[in-house]
């Protein structure tokens, strides 16, 4: 059985990792697995959005196959790329969401971590498990979540292991849309498919510009953000807004109520 499954769906490629009888955990096999699908996807122009799921309802992901551990170091490439795969992988400049099923803990919440946008099931919890067994979060955890949720989060989760449901990440910023039971992909892909309506290269410097700018001050943010935007003001704009003079309005998306 392929441990990792890729799928086209339109400019989006559904990233899934397949292990659900191990409730998605990672080992090296799967770790090499998702590093070749966010390999291909970086440089693919046809692509506009990665989606990551687990497959299956149980978990999204339950972080590193405890009983394989040793092979999650021993592939190569792993200390460059992080032991899950991809969690130093810094240069994928396209937007990605998570769609959360399940449980999404220790490495499996390190991976969501590492999307940009996380799409929770009602059914999805989350939760640095690892804590119970002395494991260290080494794939982002303690970089990415303070960032997405503020310290005071971060550390509670962190430093408890406590278990959270999708309602309370919803709160606190860790999911961004909660959805009904099985209907995490479906949304995911949804939102993705809107994505790639819009034009490219003004979204994806603006994403550009937010990420970076987190480690600037305010000052050297701004003057960073007309930097990467010296250009962006061109074609593509200029006929987005010529179908604007003509009455376009593109419907917005909007959160499910």
């Amino acid at each position: 059985m392929t441990k990792v499954t890729t799928e086209r769906r339109g400019r989006t490629l559904l990233v899934t990792i397949n292990r659900p009888d191990l409730r998605n955990c990672v080992d090296g096999e799967t770790a090499q697995g998702l590093f070749d699908a966010v390999d291909s996807f970086r440089d693919d122009d046809t692509l506009d959005v990665l989606v990551l799921t687990g497959a299956g309802d149980i978990a999204f992901c339950a972080g590193a196959d405890l009983k394989n551990i040793g092979t999650l170091a021993s592939r190569p490439g792993a200390r460059d790329s992080g032991p899950m795969g991809i969690s130093r992988i810094t240069d994928v400049h396209k937007p990605t969401i998570a769609a959360v099923n399940g449980y999404c803990v220790a490495g499996g919440l390190e991976l969501a971590c590492w999307c940009d946008i996380r799409i929770a099931a009602r059914n999805a919890q989350f939760g640095v498990l690892n804590r119970r067994w002395g494991v260290p979060l080494v794939d982002g955890g303690t970089q990415r979540l303070p960032r997405i949720v503020g310290l005071g989060n971060a550390l509670y989760l962190i430093e408890t292991g406590a278990l959270i449901d999708a309602e309370h990440a919803l709160r606190i910023g860790l999911a961004q849309e909660v959805v009904p039971e099985g209907r995490a992909v479906a949304r995911a892909l949804e939102i993705a498919a809107l994505l790639s309506t819009y034009p490219q290269l003004a979204m994806q410097r603006d994403r550009q510009a937010a990420l970076e700018g987190l480690a600037l001050p305010i000052d050297e943010g701004l003057a960073r953000e007309v930097q990467i935007h010296h250009d962006t003001a061109g074609q593509e704009m200029a006929e987005r807004l010529r179908g604007f003079a003509a009455g376009e309005r593109p419907q917005p998306l909007r959160p499910p109520q």
